[in-house]
């Protein structure tokens, strides 16, 4: 889009691989320092202004008449929410969550998450870790076996979640349509032992290959070899519900052509038309890095991405990483701290999650994006806001509603001005 051009920040890496946390590679830098998760109980007051709820964030603020004119004019539907210390500030809903049943999209609605969901896995492993079940330098050989020999021995859980694994694997086949979770399990376990190793573990000389994603099925089979339960139940119990998220899942297609709470992703076709996904598992998204697929066809998500959560529940996973719920603090501290450099000077990697510093603020959070699909979620643990964008409809400018929402919180520009949907 225009406003991605002129912005010089590619939308696919922003959006897809970190949101606003990534955006952080525009702003002021900062040292390669521990983003804590539970800064916002000791959160600066005074002069800094952190302890204050900035105009922009608050109804009728900037960023709420920013969206609202994306909606007005049909370049947004879905749901925006900017939580404060766990009260909501804002929240807006716009669209059709389902318009064959002319359902309207609401905070209670659930939205796809495609590659957003990907630090869910990243908790259930670091659960594991301060349990004392695994640790992030056992190999891939210590729990899974079928991988050859080289991939059994030398890459480690730490590599697996922070994608230096050094390993490819054949592109999936995004044409097939799944029909059950044994379906897809199955055909995980069998890609997976399809990785080879093409990089030295630790380092990045794999690149961003089609099949890099493979480790993170790795993983996956990891916390269901020592857990004893597949990986949506062990996310389910151990994620979910301990966080609160009760309207957040790895929903199945049929669940998604049937619950009137889960949004469906509409793709724009090249005559202009918006089509129900995963009522027209025919079609696929125009979008050239993903042309083709359609995320209706996989049946249920795994540990790659396309698991379903509403913005409150978002707001609780972050509750949940604060307080202690899902991770003691050290250990939330490890799964947000940074892991590695990112591509800017104020961005880093830390697992399945990016990393930033924006004026002056740590960031984490993840973004994803596929046919329809439009997500992210943000939290600032240095002031205790939470930002959540959810989107079913190609065609949003998702990455300067990221951007507008960042500014709103940090109170300052965080990139050169940009066109995007209203200015």
């Amino acid at each position: 889009m225009d406003s991605d051009t002129a912005r010089g920040i590619d939308r696919r890496r922003l959006v897809t691989w970190g949101g606003v946390a990534a955006a952080g590679m525009v702003a002021a830098g900062g040292p390669l320092v521990g983003a804590r998760i539970g800064h916002a109980d000791s959160a600066p007051t005074g002069s800094s202004g952190r302890d204050r709820i900035p105009p922009e964030t608050r109804p009728g603020g900037a960023y709420d008449r920013y969206v609202a004119r994306l909606a007005a004019e049909g370049k947004f539907s879905g749901v925006v929410l900017l939580s404060y210390r766990g009260r909501t500030v804002l929240s807006r809903s716009y669209g059709m969550a389902d318009q064959e049943k002319r359902i309207r999209n609401h905070e209670g609605v659930a939205f796809n998450l495609s590659s957003g969901s990907q630090p869910f896995l990243s908790v259930a492993v670091l659960q594991l870790v301060q349990q004392g079940r695994v640790t992030l330098s056992d190999k891939v050989g210590t729990h899974l076996t079928g991988f050859a020999r080289e991939i059994a021995e030398q890459v480690t859980i730490h590599h697996l979640l922070t994608s230096t694994s050094g390993l490819d694997a054949p592109m999936p086949d995004w044409q097939r349509v799944f029909h059950s979770r044994e379906e897809v399990h199955e055909y995980n376990e069998q890609w997976a032992r399809q990785a080879t190793l093409v990089g030295v573990p630790g380092t990045r000389s794999n690149g961003h290959r089609p099949g890099g994603g493979v480790g993170l099925a790795m993983a996956a089979q990891i916390v269901e070899a020592v857990s004893g339960v597949t990986f949506w139940d062990y996310v389910h119990e151990h994620v979910f519900e301990r966080s609160g998220m009760s309207g957040s899942a790895f929903y199945t297609r049929e669940q998604w052509l049937t619950d009137e709470h889960i949004a469906h992703p509409y793709m724009r076709q090249a005559d202009g038309s918006l089509v129900d996904a995963v009522r027209n598992l025919d079609k696929g998204s125009l979008d050239p890095n993903i042309r083709g697929r359609n995320p209706g066809r996989s049946f249920i998500g795994y540990a790659s991405g396309d698991g379903f959560a509403t913005a409150p529940d978002l707001v609780r996973f972050a509750e949940a990483l604060r307080d202690g719920t899902v991770l003691d603090r050290p250990y939330a501290d490890l799964f947000a701290g940074p892991k590695l450099p990112g591509p800017e000077p104020t961005s880093y990697e830390a697992y399945t999650m990016p990393v930033s510093i924006v004026n002056g603020q740590w960031v984490i959070g993840r973004g994803g994006g596929g046919g329809g699909i439009g997500a992210n979620w943000s939290i600032y643990p240095d002031t205790g806001w939470v930002g959540v964008v959810l989107s079913n409809h190609d065609g949003v400018p998702m990455l300067d509603i990221c951007l507008r929402e960042a500014e709103a919180v940090t109170g300052g520009p965080v990139g050169p001005p940009g066109g995007g949907g209203g200015g």
